[in-house]
């Protein structure tokens, strides 16, 4: 059995995340192995006491880490972090509230042990499945088509043929994520795009995997409006870095860049 890393990163989770790593913790060891990686990526509340709380609840069979960042950097820079700290042979990130549950990593893995490179979550999949609560109902409509629009402007301006590049659950084989991340630049809104293409630069194999998604908050239209006006500068920003070579050479850079400075708010 090929090992298994999980990777969460969580800003100011303290309400959930208790739950959640004994989730993840149930799920490996059932699994028999596996390592769970969680990243606080500089929370202000107590998300980091809780996770050490978490971890000591007696399990021997998976090893447990925390890494801490001491300011909020972004969810790309928490992937970043723990993805390349991690040990297993496949590892793979899930966002910390688990809207993806674990039974859905099963599905990384199988892909990954098929020959995937890259095996991503794509909410779109015909097989996908949404678990939601009806106050959501009337907001599904609007947000599939936004989502639609966005996801038509990320393949014509960077990874063609990809449904869903957005989705928080994304596997790689341990040579994929070793070779990738230290080119990864993004740290916030286009950390998931600029990866994807630096794979399809690389000629990386990536598969797409149906999962189900418990749709359980929903952003306000303000918020939409913003971070909707980031991920298209930050396309542009893909789109002029590759145009000027700099993917050729990239190594990536622990502080933001001058084309993130002014996101670099929490997440």
């Amino acid at each position: 059995m090929a090992s298994l890393s999980v990777v969460v990163p969580v800003y100011n989770g303290a309400r959930f995340i208790a739950d959640n790593v004994a989730r993840i913790l149930t799920y490996l060891e059932a699994r028999g192995e596996g390592e769970l990686v969680v990243v606080d990526d500089g929370s202000s509340d107590a998300t980091a006491d809780i996770v050490r709380a978490a971890f000591g609840a007696g399990r021997t069979s998976v090893s447990r880490r925390l890494i801490s960042t001491p300011v909020n950097q972004g969810k790309g820079h928490a992937v970043r972090q723990g993805l390349l700290a991690a040990r297993g042979e496949l590892r793979l990130f899930v966002d910390a509230d688990l809207t993806y549950p674990c039974e859905n990593f099963r599905r990384i893995e199988t892909a990954l042990l098929a020959g995937a490179d890259l095996a991503i979550a794509s909410r779109v999949h015909t097989d996908s499945r949404y678990l939601m609560a009806p106050e959501f109902f009337r907001h599904v409509y609007t947000r599939h088509h936004l989502g639609r629009v966005f996801n038509a402007l990320v393949q014509l301006a960077a990874v063609p043929g990809l449904s869903d590049t957005q989705a928080g659950l994304k596997g790689f084989r341990k040579s994929a994520a070793m070779s990738l991340l230290p080119k990864v630049t993004m740290n916030r809104f286009a950390f998931d795009v600029e990866l994807l293409y630096l794979a399809r630069r690389a000629r990386l194999s990536i598969e797409e995997v149906p999962v189900t998604f418990i749709y359980c908050k929903e952003p306000s239209s303000l918020q939409l409006a913003r971070d909707g006006g980031r991920m298209l500068r930050d396309l542009w920003t893909i789109r002029r870095r590759a145009g000027r070579g700099d993917y050729d050479h990239a190594t990536y850079r622990s502080q933001p860049d001058t084309d993130e400075a002014a996101a670099n708010t929490s997440e």
